[in-house]
């Protein structure tokens, strides 16, 4: 999940030097939300191994 907020991160940056403001909106809001459910997700598996 981590390396697809990555991959999308890129893209927002490439979109966004290109000039194409559109997607690289919606790529690094896509990047976003995926890298908060990695942390939500990290956060669960963690304390399910502690407990």
């Amino acid at each position: 999940m981590l390396h697809y907020a990555l991959v999308f991160l890129v893209i927002a940056v490439i979109a966004a030097l290109l000039g194409f403001t559109g997607i690289a909106g919606t790529a690094a809001w896509i990047a976003k939300v995926l890298f908060v459910l990695f942390l939500i997700l990290a956060v669960i598996a963690f304390f399910r191994r502690t407990g």
